[in-house]
């Protein structure tokens, strides 16, 4: 089932903003086994310009993601995450639209991101929504349960 939904910006520290970032933590923790799985600089309210969140109908949060500048036309998608029962249902491809919209707006041509090598599902939907995998960058570069991608905006 597609759901409609909405897609806006937020406040990092809103409550549905911090619930969703903690959700996604959890589920990563459990995923790979421990809380030392993100190299680098942790993204926090300073660091992650435009925050998004998806709402349904009803207004209930369903899923996030952020933007992380980096300069020289580039950004970094942070805390994409969709809740597990929204999942399938076209959530996810809602919000990474609105982040490329946001990012085309600031004159971002290339969004980068990472995901893990135990989020098999993330790698099928980067890649099926058009993002190349590339060789790990930044902080990522010599990690080996980081996969990154990218995609340049048209």
């Amino acid at each position: 089932m597609i759901r409609t939904v909405s897609v806006e910006q937020e406040p990092w520290d809103s409550a549905d903003a911090t619930r969703l970032r903690a959700a996604q933590r959890a589920e990563l923790d459990a995923r790979y086994g421990n809380d030392d799985h993100e190299p680098g600089e942790p993204p926090t309210g300073e660091t992650v310009s435009v925050f998004l969140v998806a709402r349904d109908a009803d207004g209930a949060a369903l899923g996030c993601g952020g933007l992380r500048f980096l300069g020289d036309r580039e950004a970094e998608i942070k805390r994409m995450y969709v809740e597990p029962p929204a999942r399938g249902t076209g959530v996810a491809t809602a919000i990474l639209r609105a982040l490329e919209d946001a990012a085309r707006e600031a004159g971002v041509r290339t969004l980068l991101l990472e995901t893990g090598t135990a989020q098999p599902e993330a790698m099928r939907f980067y890649e099926r929504e058009g993002y190349r995998r590339i060789e790990n960058f930044g902080p990522y570069h010599g990690e080996p349960l980081s996969v990154c991608y990218a995609r340049d905006l048209p």
